[in-house]
């Protein structure tokens, strides 16, 4: 059984004991938490959306936090002697996919 999540702005395809990265989401490690909004169930080809999947839920488990790589932000406006150098580096929530309950 396999899942279609929405979180962080981004989308996964998830099933039970997966180990996946994403965008920070509120707990510690160890706790449960419910994963973002789910688009899609399915089992083999039998695929379930829309309000079919309206009170499907994803359980995981917070594994750690993590960083991304950093990310050098450079703006240069040429022959105007105007420059601008940022760095970024994306917070991560490891999770661990516990259940698909549709």
């Amino acid at each position: 059984m396999f899942a279609v999540i929405k979180t962080g702005g981004k989308q996964y395809k998830v099933a039970a004991g997966d180990v996946l990265e994403v965008e920070l989401v509120a707990g510690e490690a160890g706790d449960k938490i419910q994963l973002g909004q789910v688009l899609a169930v399915g089992n083999g080809g039998d695929v379930k959306v829309g309000a079919a999947v309206a009170n499907a839920k994803v359980t995981a488990e917070v594994i750690g936090r993590t960083r991304g790589k950093k990310i050098i932000v450079f703006k240069k406006r040429r022959r105007q002697n105007s420059r601008r150098k940022n760095g970024h580096r994306q917070s991560h929530t490891a999770v661990k996919i516990l259940e698909i309950a549709a």
